[in-house]
Formats: C-alpha cells, structure tokens, sequence
C-alpha cells in the first residue's frame, strides 16, 4: 500500500509538468507560429530545462501537434457539455453560441492557432488541420446538425435549412472577430473593448431569439435567461484562463 503512494505522487507531477509544457506551447504557438517558436521560450515559461521538455514531446512539432490537440480538445469538451444539457434544443442551441462568443475572447489562441493552420492548408504546406477536422470539427458540426433538426422537428424553430442556421449563427461569431482591428480602423471604437463585448454577445442572442424561435417571446426569454447564466460561468472561466497564463 505504502509503496503506491510515492508513484502516484510521482504521476500526478508529471501530469502537473506536462500541462506547465503544453499551456507554454500553446501561447508561444499562437504568438509566433510554428516556425518562428522557440522551445527555449517554452521551456522557460513552463519552468523546466529543454532535456526535459524533449522527455515529454520528442521534438517541435510534436509539441506543436499537442498544443493543436489540447486546444481543439477544450472545444470539443465545451461543446459537447452544453449539447448535452437538459434543455430543449433551442436553448441548447444559443448556449452553444454563446459558448463560441466567450471562447473567441477569453481564449484567442483558438483564433490564432485555427488561423495559422488555415493559411498553412490554403498554401498548400504540411498542416494538421485535415486531422483536426476529422476528429474534433466534423463531429462537433454532425451534432450542431442534428441538435437542429430536433429543434425544428419539434416546432422550436423555423423550419429552414440547418445548416444556414449554423452558418448564421456561428458565422457571425466569426466575423465579428475576425474583423474587428478593420471595424476599429473604420469606425474608430475598439470591438473587443469590454463594453462592446458585452452589448455584442447580448444583441447576439437577442437576434437570435427573433430570428429562429417560431415563439419569439419564448426566443425573448430564452435570450435572456442565456446571457444571465453565461456570463457568470464564462466571467470564472477567464479568471481560470489568467491564472494559467500567469
């Protein structure tokens, strides 16, 4: 019995050392791409010496691959909890974009890593983005799917086609993102400012609840009730998110 106990001390350092290793990569990563990152910086910000780092990861771009694996995995696992839920679908639905607004702020090395990826597949050089499509975005996009076909089965949603839903929907996240050092350029204000973030990601679900609910007033409600809760919940996941950059 005594034995054990030293091996999983020993195991749960080494989880410990890993994460240290990976949430490093990670900003390192999205600051600088993969060419222009230095495991030296990594290793530096994760507390370790570089014979240590290659212990856990066999060279760069074994890092980067884990870096691209961890990120995409905390959105597949976000995801999935919210479209588990015990909600209807359409609730489900503005708590998954939601999920995707305060994701794109409080956690922009998605953004950027998801950036470099494409732009290296559009150059045509190696990129890992064909797998990360097979195993995180293909599914995570078969069950948006198929969360609004029971939404609109069921009567809670305008019988569209599912998939513009999506593309509005998420799209829209996208772009305002995407776009917003052109918005400030163009308009003066800054989009990602904290007040701007606030009105957005309400107006957002406000959209939505008149755009896709059959019900507007239960849309009304529904918008709501989702920018009351998630707010708080995103409001300790940024906070989880400053003490791990730290």
């Amino acid at each position: 019995m005594t034995d054990s106990i030293p091996t999983r001390t020993q195991a749960e350092r080494a989880d410990q050392t890993r994460a240290r290793i990976l949430a490093a990569a990670i900003h390192e990563f999205s600051d600088n791409g993969l060419a222009g990152a230095r495991t030296e910086q990594i290793a530096e910000v994760a507390g370790v010496n570089k014979a240590l780092l290659y212990y856990y990861f066999r060279d760069k771009e074994a890092l980067y691959a884990a870096a691209l694996e961890s990120v995409f995995e905390d959105v597949r696992a976000y995801s999935i909890a919210v479209m588990e839920m015990n909600t209807s679908a359409g609730e489900r639905l503005v708590q998954l974009i939601l999920n995707s607004f305060d994701r794109s702020y409080s956690y922009p090395s998605i953004r950027s890593l998801t950036q470099q990826e494409m732009v290296r597949l559009h150059r045509g050089e190696e990129n890992r983005m064909v797998s990360m499509v097979e195993k995180y975005f293909r599914p995570l996009w078969v069950r948006t799917h198929e969360l609004l076909e029971a939404g609109i089965v069921a009567g809670e949603l305008i019988a569209v086609d599912p998939e513009q839903i999506r593309y509005s929907a998420l799209g829209a996240n996208v772009f305002y993102f995407l776009t917003a050092p052109l918005t400030q350029l163009a308009f003066g204000f800054d989009p990602l400012e904290r007040r701007e973030l606030e009105h957005r990601r309400r107006a957002t679900v406000e959209y939505l609840g008149q755009a896709i609910f059959t019900d507007r007033e239960h849309g009304a409600r529904v918008a709501g009730a989702s920018v009351g809760c998630h707010a708080h919940a995103e409001e300790h996941r940024v906070e989880e998110i400053k003490s791990e950059a730290q």
